[in-house]
């Protein structure tokens, strides 16, 4: 990454209540940014399409796998996407179709460009694998198989964001 500007890049995670997706995202993204050395130029953050978990922790299972695997979800706290985020972030970046299609609805025309699904970041993306499911009424194995879809899609997004700078 070219660090010639002081501009940060900013990065939203979107699922439907802030408490199993979007917040997993949050927390692998941050370690892998921080891993690269990179957490003065990448700011990161995560929002729901509804307002069911504002305030809540993610969901306890998700916290759980994410702690086995070496990620910090326990301060982050749910939040519904703002008006303001469409103009604030960079990339703002749905964990599936039904959300994306509530950020298209929301979004003013002139931030469109900004929006997209996580998993186009990912190496599977190619091959039809373009949403990361949602584990909130299935069993731990849901949690892990996010966890897996986000890490490797939070690779490709921080190579896309470095090549851009």
């Amino acid at each position: 990454m070219n660090r010639k500007e002081n501009i940060k890049t900013s990065v939203l995670f979107v699922c439907m209540g802030n408490i199993c997706r979007s917040p997993t995202a949050e927390a692998v993204f941050r370690q892998q940014v921080k891993a690269a050395g990179f957490e003065h130029a990448i700011h990161i953050d995560s929002a729901g399409t509804h307002d069911y978990h504002v305030g809540q922790p993610p969901d306890e299972r998700a916290q759980r796998a994410a702690q086995r695997r070496g990620y910090d979800t326990q301060k982050l706290r749910g939040r519904q996407v703002h008006e303001r985020d469409f103009e604030v972030f960079h990339y703002i970046l749905a964990m599936d179709r039904a959300n994306l299609a509530i950020l298209e609805r929301e979004c003013p025309p002139q931030y469109r460009h900004k929006l997209g699904l996580l998993m186009q970041y990912g190496e599977g993306f190619s091959q039809g694998i373009q949403e990361v499911p949602d584990p909130y009424f299935g069993g731990n194995q849901g949690f892990e198989h996010v966890l897996n879809m986000v890490e490797e899609a939070g690779r490709g997004l921080l190579n896309r964001i470095c090549n851009e700078k």
